[in-house]
């Protein structure tokens, strides 16, 4: 499945941290209840930044993000 190889990979998590940062940006800017929004922000920067995918236990395939290319490239 492309979108778990692109996530997994070194643009995906460059991709991630980015839409972290925009979530989180967004959500300050726009203050009030959009806070939320960049407490959800969280997820993809840090999912990038300490390389772990969240969706890997959804497909069985490992949390963190080194094992989660071994599994790909195995299959």
């Amino acid at each position: 499945m492309f979108l778990l190889d692109f996530i997994g990979s070194q643009p995906g998590r460059i991709v991630r941290v980015g839409a972290g940062l925009a979530l989180i940006a967004a959500g300050v800017l726009l203050g009030g209840g959009w806070l939320a929004l960049a407490v959800v922000g969280l997820v993809p920067l840090a999912a990038g930044a300490f390389d772990f995918c969240v969706l890997g236990p959804l497909f069985r395939l490992p949390f963190i993000g080194s094992k989660f290319r071994q599994a790909r490239e195995g299959r």
